[in-house]
């Protein structure tokens, strides 16, 4: 199958799975070309069936704000006619599944049909898809879309809640490539964090406000009291500073470290000993898929769809949103007892298993094989 793949090329949860999403496609035969603004972080590899297309926006006086949308529809335009695409795939809504419904009207009038698959995120339909001045356009593109998938349960019953959508919306979870992120840690890694053999925690996102990164660092503070426990904060975003800010108010040494935008996460969750994730809202929660892979148990919070994949008692646990004191309790019992700890890091490992990227990827090929022509390339 020759199919087109729009994201967003960035670290946040959609961008990653749908690049994910299109090397593994392309390793078992498939033409993938990926559409967006600048070449996705995770599209590190070289493969012959992997194409990247740059949306590039011409910047004119007369607009204050430059029409990426039409330009997206236009580059869609091209490459189905131009590399004949089975379908378009597209991750996030907004503005892919309005600019996919445009791009699919164009070609129909030259005399082709392109069926498009729409797989929704999370903020692309909890927070931004939910805002008045988007919603119509939000709720009309998705009904159009030929397939609407979501990450999680939650996520659907959230859509459905919130828009009028006319369609069934199928469930996919993210998926993982545990092989990937099952790696034995660098000894002289681990050392150069924790010389002293303390246990490593480890949170990664996009420190927004959702993320609640400030629980991140109250839970270590109340860790740190009890046992000797070092912190790496992988990411950036409009809350970093103010986290910093905090850090050093609690940790004047390397106790706590900001690491920053890392794309080799295997190798940091490969020396961690727990994974933080005390979010406001996940509609998955693929950075802790992640972490499970690792064999990293997970603190989290128990909101959105972090219920379908944590487990609570077993690969970690959960506890209410700025329930920090419980969060830190869990913590500090797990990581006592060493017996325990081995039990969730294997229970994790095998949650993860579940959600490996070859039980996953052939959901994606069934849908597609519904909605590809006859005469396309299997």
């Amino acid at each position: 199958m020759r199919i087109g793949i729009v994201c967003y090329p960035t670290f946040g949860g959609s961008g990653v799975l749908a690049t994910e999403l299109g090397k593994a496609l392309a390793d078992k035969g498939h033409s993938v070309h990926f559409i967006t603004y600048q070449q996705p972080v995770r599209l590190n590899v070289f493969n012959a069936n992997i194409y990247y297309h740059e949306v590039r926006v011409p910047t004119y006086p007369l607009f204050d704000y430059p029409p990426y949308e039409v330009a997206l529809a236009s580059m869609m335009v091209d490459v189905i006619l131009n590399h004949d695409l089975d379908l378009l795939h597209v991750h996030y809504a907004i503005p892919h599944a309005s600019a996919a419904y445009m791009a699919k009207q164009i070609v129909r009038k030259r005399g082709r049909e392109i069926p498009v698959i729409t797989t929704l995120h999370g903020t692309d339909i909890t927070l931004v898809g939910r805002d008045k001045t988007y919603e119509p356009v939000v709720t009309f593109s998705i009904n159009e879309s030929d397939v609407i998938t979501a990450v999680s349960n939650n996520l659907r019953e959230e859509t459905y809640k919130s828009f009028h959508i006319e369609k069934e919306i199928d469930v996919i979870y993210n998926f993982v490539d545990v092989a990937r992120f099952n790696k034995k840690p660098i000894d002289a890694f681990r050392k150069v964090i924790a010389p002293n053999n303390e246990k490593i925690l480890v949170h990664a996102s996009n420190f927004r406000k959702v993320k609640r990164v400030q629980d991140v660092i109250e839970i270590y503070a109340r860790i740190r009291k009890k046992i000797p426990v070092k912190l790496l904060l992988v990411g950036d975003g409009p809350e970093r500073p103010a986290i910093e800010v905090m850090a050093r108010e609690i940790s004047k040494d390397d106790e706590i470290r900001f690491v920053g935008k890392q794309e080799q996460m295997e190798e940091i969750l490969a020396i961690a000993d727990l994974f933080l994730l005390p979010s406001e809202y996940e509609s998955f929660g693929l950075a802790a898929l992640e972490a499970m892979a690792a064999r990293v148990p997970v603190i989290s919070t128990n909101v959105g769809g972090l219920p379908e994949i944590n487990i609570h008692g077993k690969t970690g646990y959960m506890s209410a949103i700025g329930d920090v004191e419980s969060m830190s309790n869990y913590a500090v019992n797990l990581l006592k007892d060493e017996v325990l700890l081995e039990e969730f890091k294997e229970a994790a490992y095998q949650q993860a298993c579940v959600h490996d990227i070859h039980n996953i990827v052939p959901q994606y090929e069934k849908i597609y094989s519904r909605y590809c022509r006859m005469d396309c390339e299997e």
